[in-house]
């Protein structure tokens, strides 16, 4: 079946960068598009990146929500069947538990949290 793994949250201070890493396993990763999304407290879940499958050559393969575009960038490594999501320049709203998904299924996901 399939399976997310997210790890790498952690504490950050404003202006610091964090990696996240998701793990698939159950599916064959490359011809799948991938996505993260966070969720605040109290807040409803966010979209922040999407990443198309290797099958996707029309040029971009990346989209972004408005709220971190220029900051975060999301990449796949298919040999290891996994998605990263390098965020700099990070600021207390990106403080969420942030989950890997791929169509109806989802990580456990891991927290981030920024503050000084």
């Amino acid at each position: 079946q399939v399976h997310l793994v997210e790890s790498g949250g952690g504490w950050a201070q404003p202006g610091g960068s964090l990696t996240l890493s998701c793990v698939a396993s159950g599916f064959n990763f490359s011809r799948y598009s991938m996505n993260w999304f966070r969720q605040a407290t109290g807040k409803e879940r966010e979209f922040v990146a999407s990443i198309a499958s290797s099958e996707y050559t029309f040029g971009d393969n990346t989209r972004y929500g408005d709220s971190v575009k220029g900051r975060f960038t999301i990449s796949r490594d298919n040999a290891k069947n996994t998605v990263f999501l390098q965020m700099n320049s990070l600021k207390p709203e990106d403080t969420a538990k942030y989950y890997c998904n791929r169509n109806v299924f989802w990580g456990q996901g891991t927290q981030v949290t920024v503050s000084s």
